[in-house]
């Protein structure tokens, strides 16, 4: 199934920084953990993953740091912030309530409680 690149890009911030509510994470395992997630289909680069990571970096939502793995290699290590956290509750409060509307549309079309 190939899905939009504008719902990609909506839904980009909200899975990066609910990986990371979970615990720090690096580039490649973000990448991993996204392609599991969606079974699949979503197949993010690099070229996606990392602007995005460093615009989160420069609102403050994540921070980074310099680790060496067991390996020897050294990689960047992301956390999410205080800021990040209430961005995330945002940003999970509007997934919500598009979801809802949508749930709504593509049923019976009744409204659910808390949507009339």
């Amino acid at each position: 199934m190939h899905i939009d690149k504008d719902l990609v890009a909506a839904s980009a911030t909200p899975l990066v920084l609910s990986i990371l509510s979970s615990g720090d994470s690096y580039g490649y395992a973000i990448l991993t953990r996204i392609r599991d997630l969606s079974g699949g289909r979503l197949e993010w680069s690099d070229g996606m993953l990392y602007p995005l990571l460093h615009r989160l970096e420069r609102l403050g939502h994540v921070e980074s740091r310099w680790e060496v793995a067991e390996t020897g290699r050294k990689r960047k290590h992301y956390a999410i912030t205080p800021a990040g956290r209430e961005a995330l509750a945002d940003r999970r409060d509007q997934w919500r309530a598009v979801s809802a509307a949508l749930d709504v549309l593509w049923s019976d079309g009744a409204p659910h409680p808390g949507l009339a």
